[in-house]
């Protein structure tokens, strides 16, 4: 999980990913941010996401954004 905290943290230097916990519902992330963490998580954790993955409750919070990473990792395992 650090792991991902610090990715996040490279894509978006300015943005709280330690206390926020409504990143899309407040605002913090916009669709620029996303797609440039979607390509930063596709590319170190060689997983794919799919465009029925790119949901709000998907990116709303780091726990989230792990439990999306877990899920591809299992369905490329």
């Amino acid at each position: 999980m650090e792991e991902l905290y610090e990715l996040l943290k490279e894509c978006c230097p300015g943005v709280d990913f330690d206390t926020q916990q409504r990143l899309i519902d407040d605002g913090i992330l916009e669709s620029l941010d996303i797609v440039t963490i979607v390509s930063e998580l596709m590319e170190h954790y060689d997983i794919d996401i799919d465009v029925e993955d790119l949901v709000p409750q998907n990116f709303n919070s780091v726990q989230a954004i792990y439990e999306l990473i877990q899920d591809r990792q299992e369905e490329n395992a």
